[in-house]
């Protein structure tokens, strides 16, 4: 029997640090395997865990029901059948929401000798208000649907900002076990016991499949090949013509995608304006909006040499307003002395540190209502 643990969480709110200490310290030498469902053109994370030896499936797709309903399936399958693993990591999509990640490991679950062990949201205390906010319908999600809470970046903010996160929390899950300590303080042995005792998990799946037959869901996730095709023939108006056979024409879609796949991105910023604003209000009712019709994603690969002072003030730039609603930038490119930086950046925080080569530059940036024309400006691409 494989276990299977998914650890999700919004955009930039430590999954990839939690997954790294739960790898060195509580699953060294065990048979794990670690699963991403990436959202965007360029897969980066790979990049950052390749040195914990862990095997990595990476699925790029800006569609996250497709990726889940379709590639996920049969990755999971893949990986079972080629490693055998005791236990599957599930990194899924910062913007995915955790409810369909945990129906999309159930309807496969049937057919394989698994079981869902554990489901994590990481949440960034920091940014808990602004994004229940603006970005409830998806935030709200994965926090309702965990066992465990891990809250992230508390070390930073005085106890009465993190009892009020704890606060908002519970107003949408009152049973899962939230984590409040810093995780730099607590073992991962400590970390991965609390995470495997969450008793909420059993019940909550029961409770999520119930309400699944109530709520409305993506067409194209109850017969992905028959209906996906219909489904995106809605989008046309949309710009979102390349995603018709998402099976078929999806390998060409990304390789492809500086010429082709960003006509979408601009035709949303007249809807996403007004559906972020009252957000507050509308988030916690339509639980049907698609992950690629509120996030979008820029990427570019590059051998475009930086200094870490230029990339400091390219991460500072992303502050403005001036390029969007950025939510999330990572990367990893060539220093003009040999070395190699590696950022991350999600609003009003930065992190630039160095790195090991990689085959090419690659640059990321997530959110809303992005300017790629500035984008490409600014990183001089």
């Amino acid at each position: 029997m494989t276990k299977i643990d998914v650890v999700s969480g919004f955009l930039g709110a430590g999954k990839t640090t939690l997954i790294k200490k739960l790898l060195q310290e509580a699953l060294d030498g065990s048979k794990t395997v670690l699963i991403e469902n990436e959202f965007g053109e360029i897969g980066i994370d790979g990049g950052f865990l390749k040195e914990s030896g862990i095997e990595i499936k990476e699925m790029n797709s800006g569609c996250i029901c497709c990726s889940l309903v379709g590639d996920f399936g049969t990755s999971l399958k893949e990986v079972i059948s080629t490693y055998a693993p005791e236990r599957i990591l599930i990194e899924p999509s910062g913007v995915g929401k955790l409810s369909d990640v945990l129906k999309a490991v159930e309807r496969v679950a049937k057919d394989l000798d698994v079981e869902i062990n554990s489901a994590v949201a990481v949440v960034d205390a920091s940014k808990c208000k602004m994004y229940i906010k603006n970005f409830g319908e998806f935030f709200l999600n994965q926090i309702a649907y965990a066992g465990t809470i891990l809250l992230s970046r508390t070390d930073k903010l005085p106890a009465e900002k993190v009892s009020e996160c704890v606060a908002m929390i519970r107003e949408h899950n009152a049973k899962a076990a939230v984590i409040t300590t810093p995780l730099a303080q607590l073992d991962g042995k400590a970390v991965l016991d609390t995470i495997e005792g969450a008793d909420r998990l059993d019940d909550l799946l029961q409770e999520m499949m119930e309400k699944a037959q109530l709520e409305p869901e993506h067409e194209h996730h109850h017969d992905h090949e028959h209906e996906e095709h219909e489904h995106h023939h809605d989008h046309e108006h949309e710009g979102h013509e390349h995603h018709h056979d998402h099976e078929h024409e999806e390998h060409e879609h990304h390789h492809d995608h500086e010429h082709e796949g960003h006509e979408h991105h601009h035709d949303h910023e007249h809807e996403e304006h007004e559906h972020h604003h009252d957000h507050e209000h509308e988030g916690h009712e339509h639980h049907h909006h698609h992950a690629d019709e509120v996030f979008t994603s820029w990427g570019v690969e590059t051998p475009n040499v930086y200094t870490r002072e230029e990339i400091g003030k390219i991460l500072s730039a992303l502050d403005s307003g001036e390029y969007g609603v950025i939510l999330r930038a990572k990367g990893m490119v060539p220093a003009g002395d040999g070395t190699w930086i590696y950022y991350d950046y999600v609003p009003e925080e930065q992190d630039i540190r160095s790195g090991r080569p990689e085959v090419t530059g690659k640059i990321c940036v997530i959110g809303s209502q992005l300017d790629e024309g500035k984008l490409k400006s600014l990183f001089r691409v």
